[in-house]
């Protein structure tokens, strides 16, 4: 990692800490979930691995399309992490091109397309073996502008 990159995985660390704990996908305190430790890319996209365990199946030899879905969510949420930015999901259209196998590793990468506060546009993909297996688009709107908030606390 460059010395560039250093100050901003703090940030996603330290981000992912304090609003993600418990995530099933990444948080740190989660001992049942999937552990997903990203990297922050010198472009400021992050990246993680993951090897697809058999309790993660949907039909036979395939990882389940929900857990597709989460990694490609979870990344794109850590990418906004390592920009300082605590959002949620609005919105998340995920496309999938070939079923993920469930006997070989995964990468899963994330960068900001726009950001336009209080919304961020994000994509996601998925590769395995060289090829893609799934990608998204996310919108994602911070957490202090939530509509639903009745306590006015902000991130």
């Amino acid at each position: 990692m460059s010395a560039t990159t250093e100050p901003a995985q703090d940030v996603l660390e330290r981000t992912r800490e304090a609003a993600h704990p418990g995530c099933i996908a990444c948080g740190p305190d989660n001992g049942g979930g999937l552990g997903l430790r990203f990297a922050l890319g010198g472009d400021g996209s992050v990246e993680a691995s993951l090897d697809c365990a058999p309790h993660l199946q949907g039909y036979a030899g395939m990882l389940h399309g929900g857990v597709t879905s989460t990694l490609l969510d979870s990344a794109m949420t850590n990418c906004l992490f390592a920009h300082g930015i605590v959002a949620v999901t609005a919105e998340l259209t995920v496309r999938f091109r070939h079923p993920v196998a469930l006997d070989a590793p995964l990468a899963v990468r994330a960068e900001i397309v726009r950001s336009q506060e209080p919304l961020h546009v994000l994509q996601a993909r998925i590769v395995q073996g060289g090829q893609v297996k799934a990608k998204a688009t996310g919108k994602f709107i911070e957490r202090r502008h939530e509509p639903w908030s009745s306590t006015g606390v902000t991130a």
